[in-house]
């Protein structure tokens, strides 16, 4: 009935504008806080077993808020930006995961000077870590090329424990990706033996 009313072009897709906005800053506000609160419950426990080891955590958490609480807050970041908060996120669980899980990371950056909607590729990386089985392995692959790019994740899981959580990250993700990507994005989930995530993006 609004839209019955509003006779001009602009002033429909201002109001477009606005609520894809709001709508984007509601799905950013349910991963802030959830990546934070892991964090904390990672040096609490660090700061109890391995009290020698909970400064250099709370370094790398430091640095992680710095980008998620002030630098993220554009619809679009450095990519160099979101690659150093995401070189650094593993870095942290691997600390947290030394000798319950094998980390394979590999990283092939030819271009830096796109720019990246932030907080896309840690729910995929979150969960992986979270709902992959003990002694297993997490694969994660980063290539950026022709202003394309590509990462997949690959782990295996516990499907008692990781279908609501999952469900509930996939879609804050896949909802970002046809708001900020749209016709600009590819999201590829297969369970049919591991837990294997694939997205790519056409980066500006």
């Amino acid at each position: 009935m609004l839209f019955r009313y509003i006779d001009k072009s602009k002033e429909v897709e201002t109001i477009k504008q606005e609520r894809t906005e709001m709508e984007l800053k509601f799905l950013k506000s349910q991963i802030n806080p959830h990546i934070l609160f892991n964090n904390l419950n990672t040096i609490y426990s660090y700061s109890l077993e391995k009290p020698d080891e909970t400064p250099d955590l709370i370094l790398k958490l430091s640095d992680n808020l710095k980008h998620v609480l002030y630098e993220s807050n554009a619809e679009k970041v450095p990519l160099s930006k979101e690659l150093h908060f995401i070189d650094n996120y593993i870095e942290f669980h691997k600390i947290r995961t030394e000798g319950i899980k094998e980390i394979s990371y590999t990283k092939n950056v030819k271009e830096v000077h796109h720019k990246i909607a932030p907080l896309l590729l840690i729910t995929i990386i979150e969960n992986a870590f979270k709902h992959s089985s003990v002694n297993s392995i997490i694969d994660l692959s980063l290539d950026v090329e022709n202003s394309q790019l590509l990462f997949i994740c690959k782990n295996d899981y516990l499907e008692q424990n990781s279908t609501n959580n999952n469900t509930i990250g996939l879609t804050n993700l896949r909802k970002r990706l046809e708001l900020l990507y749209e016709n600009k994005h590819e999201l590829v989930i297969d369970k049919s033996s591991n837990f294997n995530v694939t997205i790519k993006l056409t980066l500006i």
